[in-house]
């Protein structure tokens, strides 16, 4: 069922007037209409009217004034006039008197009267949700602090150190887990350290929502993806006038964040003079905007991440040792996913079911073949490079499955999984010239099988075969495909 038109009421003593107006808007609102206040105000008592669109120069009184009697009675009404004398008294009078939201001159265009009367309608619905908003916020304090209370359960079991970071049961993630366990409720500062797309920020929301600070803010901020200038002011905030562009004043992450957490990523891409001025900030629990004299205490608990071995850095002078120190009160070092393959198969599954919310679009799992793929390749882009794979893949699905004809080639030339053996027979003392060259074509036979989704047909043809040649090939080498497509995950 659509929703009824919105309801505009049009007041002149000129019947043409009246028809051309309701002729142009009859087609997207529910026009009613009267050539005198009398009757107007019959039908505002009778239909529900949210747009008056009234003449200034009428008869009995003056579109001011009916105006300022519909306000006294009606004033959720949204009230414009609409005249064909343009004096600066009669404009002022409308607005200081009848609340009048705009003032139409004549001629009008049609298109720009469409244009003003549909955002009266939209002023008018807004006062309506601003006026239910505080009703509700009267009589149901209760309700709107406990959504608020369900709202923060959700964010802390999302990040819940079980819940939100996936992993497998004999994951090396377990022992990063633990150790968020065990410093998530003392405030102290913790550096997380380890590759690119790791996990690092996921790591700090858990380290978050699970400390005392759980009900206070958590910003993030990219210290190397801004110059020293921006960044200072970003975090500490400025003064109007500080700087060119600095036409007003801006409240810095520091302080939205007091009482709460701040993340401060890729820190180790930072210069020498800031860290100077971040050092101080931490050292004495206050900022200076900049462009002030005035410094503000704040209360926060900082977790930095970096990808840069920042004791190496610290050695060759390139990081403020006293910096660091302060900021790795504890350390907490995130593996590599080359390093958790064990995590593969369930991080595909969780990333598969996260990004069909993303798309609106579902398949049924990943193949067998496409897993395997995964689990064979070094992933040095880690979970943001399978997060970028996967939604490749789904994208690009025809099927219920994500197949490996839809992996990359780069991922795709990691496999079969016996690859290690065969490019350790290709490169080692042992093993024949022959050997080592039917290894190879081995490997290129299945390679060229499973992005064709072992379609006889189609390889034979991309590498030059026969499907006979093929074939048998195939026998030669035992290359079959292991059953049919096994389902990973069900979507409901």
């Amino acid at each position: 069922m659509s929703d009824p038109k919105p309801s505009i009421l049009v007041v002149d003593d000129e019947q043409r007037s009246l028809e051309s107006i309701e002729r142009i808007l009859g087609d997207r609102f529910d026009v009613f209409t009267a050539n005198n206040t009398d009757d107007a105000m019959q039908i505002l008592q009778e239909q529900w009217v949210q747009v008056l669109l009234c003449d200034q120069r009428m008869p009995d009184m003056t579109g001011v004034e009916f105006s300022e009697k519909v306000r006294d009675e009606y004033p959720d009404v949204i009230r414009m006039i609409i005249s064909g004398y343009t004096e600066a008294g009669d404009i002022i009078d409308a607005v200081n008197k009848g609340g009048i939201y705009q003032y139409i001159t004549k001629p009008w265009h049609p298109d720009e009267l469409i244009l003003k009367l549909d955002n009266a309608v939209k002023l008018f619905r807004l006062q309506r949700e601003n006026e239910q908003l505080a009703v509700e916020l009267k009589l149901k304090p209760d309700t709107i602090e406990q959504a608020m209370i369900e709202k923060r359960r959700v964010l802390k079991a999302r990040y819940n150190w079980d819940q939100g970071i996936v992993r497998s049961p004999e994951s090396p993630m377990n022992n990063v887990c633990d150790l968020i366990r065990n410093v998530a409720p003392f405030d102290v500062n913790v550096l997380l350290s380890g590759e690119s797309g790791t996990g690092k920020e996921l790591c700090a929301r858990a380290l978050h929502y699970n400390s005392l600070r759980q009900d206070k803010p958590f910003i993030a901020e990219n210290c190397g993806a801004l110059p020293d200038e921006l960044l200072e002011s970003e975090l500490f905030g400025h003064k109007r006038g500080a700087f060119t562009s600095a036409v007003e004043d801006h409240v810095g992450l520091f302080e939205r964040a007091d009482g709460g957490t701040i993340f401060l990523d890729e820190i180790g891409e930072t210069s020498a003079a800031f860290q100077v001025k971040l050092l101080r900030v931490l050292q004495e629990g206050e900022i200076r905007p900049v462009g002030s004299n005035q410094r503000r205490p704040i209360s926060v608990r900082v977790i930095a991440a970096t990808n840069r071995d920042l004791e190496e850095d610290v050695r060759q002078g390139k990081f403020r040792m006293d910096l660091f120190y302060r900021l790795a009160t504890f350390e907490i070092a995130v593996p590599p996913l080359r390093e958790r393959k064990q995590d593969i198969v369930p991080l595909a599954i969780a990333i598969l079911n996260q990004t069909m919310e993303q798309l609106g679009k579902r398949v049924k799992g990943i193949s067998d073949e496409a897993l395997k793929c995964f689990e064979a390749y070094r992933w040095p882009g880690n979970v943001r490079e399978m997060q970028n794979e996967i939604k490749r893949m789904l994208v690009l699905a025809k099927d219920d499955y994500l197949g490996s004809d839809l992996v990359t080639p780069q991922i795709l030339h990691a496999t079969p999984e016996e690859s290690a053996a065969d490019m350790e027979l290709l490169t080692g003392i042992d093993g024949t010239l022959k050997e080592r060259i039917e290894a190879l074509e081995a490997r290129i036979l299945k390679e060229t099988l499973m992005r064709h989704r072992w379609n006889k047909t189609q390889t034979a043809l991309e590498l030059g075969l026969s499907r006979v040649g093929l074939r048998n090939k195939m026998e030669r080498y035992g290359l079959k495909r292991n059953g049919k497509v096994e389902k990973i995950t069900e979507v409901a």
